[in-house]
């Protein structure tokens, strides 16, 4: 595999929670800190999505504290950065020989998308068992839900991974909105599942060309493993 010093990085296109008709969309930290650690370590990256076109985002993750967190104001602020969300490649038309790893970004949205993207779980696995990187954070793990390797096994089966909580969607208030629960589900697949001490901390999991993180928090951890791992490749 020749090294291209890129990143794909997939984002939702639902915008809206099917059970309570809440707003959701794309966490835009979840974007903006990988973003700033990868571009910092001289990648260079692609958005795509399920559908392309444009991508809604999580009111929440606008607030003018969480914007606030971690410099995601400044990319807020960067007109030509946002852009970049209006018009997003369509997954069935990226080539995986143009990247080195593959990013799945969470926000509540990804819980309908991703699972439901049979042309993302082909390049998940493809990604994955032609040794690139594959890597989640938060809800972006549901991505990894319908991913089967060659051998029909899942590709979290026997994998260390993490992703967001339960007790966290319950503190988020979101239990009763959310169509399904990450947790349960990734160890029903035969993931070793496993999470922070506490909610809402910094945790990043890696196993070996698979690397997870847990919640919103977690995504500059991430892009940080993402990198000492291709430095290793």
């Amino acid at each position: 595999m020749t090294a291209t010093k890129k990143i794909l990085v997939i984002v939702t296109n639902v915008g809206e929670y099917e059970k309570v008709g809440m707003r959701t969309g794309l966490w835009l930290g979840e974007l903006t800190h990988f973003w700033d650690v990868a571009a910092e370590g001289g990648y260079t990256m692609d958005i795509a999505s399920p559908q392309g076109g444009r991508i809604p985002l999580d009111p929440e993750s606008l607030s003018h504290e969480v914007l606030a967190e971690l410099g995601t104001e400044k990319r807020y602020r960067d007109r030509a950065f946002m852009d970049l969300l209006e018009d997003t490649r369509k997954i069935s038309n990226v080539h995986l020989d143009d990247y080195d790893a593959i990013y799945l970004t969470g926000g509540h949205g990804v819980m309908y998308d991703f699972p439901q993207t049979p042309e993302l779980e082909e390049l998940m696995a493809r990604f994955y068992e032609s040794g690139r990187v594959v890597s989640t954070v938060c809800h972006g793990g549901t991505g990894l839900l319908n991913v089967m390797l060659s051998n029909g096994d899942p590709l979290v089966k026997g994998r260390r991974v993490t992703g967001f909580s339960w007790p966290e969607e319950e503190l988020a208030n979101r239990a009763d909105a959310v169509p399904y629960n990450l947790q349960e589900r990734l160890k029903e697949l035969g993931a070793d599942y496993s999470t922070a001490d506490k909610p809402f901390e910094s945790y990043v999991v890696e196993d070996g060309l698979l690397i997870t993180g847990q919640n919103p928090g977690s995504a500059r951890g991430v892009a940080q493993a993402v990198l000492k791992q291709l430095a290793t490749a």
